[in-house]
């Protein structure tokens, strides 16, 4: 999915999403499961909140992203010029190899639309990764797609800009659609522009699946920031090694 308009106000949109929880835990699964970690390779990056986290750490960062306009607001914040920016779509990735660690975080897995296309993200990610190199992701579970997503919902009212947000269930097992529709003040008023976005489910069991026919070693699956292995919650995370 590339974003549009949506890039102008993503993250007001996200203004309170958990991005120092994603670094922490990223660099906890590095102490537990790495030797050593230089080069991190985040795929899709969006606004580079998490990248330009990591790459604060010390990290040497690769952002990858297939909208123009996420990678463009990602530039601007990094004043330090710390990170490399790639626009490229995930699943078709050229010339990023030797990576210590790829993470893929939120949502990013479940805008890929079926297995196929999953396929090659996580051969890619193989292939960008030195050996015994990490590739770390989270997903929404069935459960919180099923229970607290599917039919719902979502608004918001601020000064200078709402938002109504409803999340109905697709034409495939699990998928989700989210018709979005944004008022911006724009200094003359307020300016309407609307959205679809598609996100596709995916059971533990293909995940599981679809990494070991790729060649990944699998270390941990958890939920929710865990650091110990948990099967159930609002969102999987994994952390797979390159054998």
């Amino acid at each position: 999915m590339s974003y549009r308009q949506m890039a102008q106000v993503y993250d007001r949109l996200m203004q309170d999403a958990p991005y120092e929880e994603w670094v922490d835990w990223t660099r906890k699964m590095l102490a537990s499961y790495s030797g050593h970690t230089e080069r991190i390779l985040d795929l899709g990056c969006g606004t580079g909140e998490i990248t330009i986290r990591l790459a604060k750490k010390g990290y040497d960062l690769t952002g990858v992203d297939l909208s123009a306009d996420m990678l463009a607001i990602a530039s601007q914040k990094d004043k330090g010029r710390k990170v490399h920016w790639s626009q490229q779509d995930i699943s078709e990735l050229e010339g990023l190899t030797q990576f210590d660690c790829a993470v893929s975080f939120c949502d990013v897995i479940n805008y890929i639309p079926d297995e196929s296309r999953l396929q090659s993200v996580f051969s890619n990610a193989y292939k960008a990764l030195n050996q015994n190199g990490l590739f770390l992701f989270d997903v929404h579970s069935i459960e919180h797609i099923l229970q607290d997503l599917y039919g719902q919902t979502f608004a918001e009212v601020y000064d200078d800009m709402s938002y109504i947000w409803f999340c109905d269930p697709g034409d495939t097992e699990y998928s989700m659609v989210h018709d979005l529709t944004f008022f911006v003040h724009t200094g003359q008023g307020f300016e309407r522009f609307d959205e679809t976005h598609e996100q596709k489910g995916y059971t533990l069991e293909t995940l599981l699946n679809l990494l070991e026919k790729t060649g990944f070693s699998i270390k941990l699956v958890t939920a929710d920031f865990s650091e110990t292995p948990v099967r159930k919650g609002d969102r999987l995370f994994f952390v797979c090694q390159k054998q």
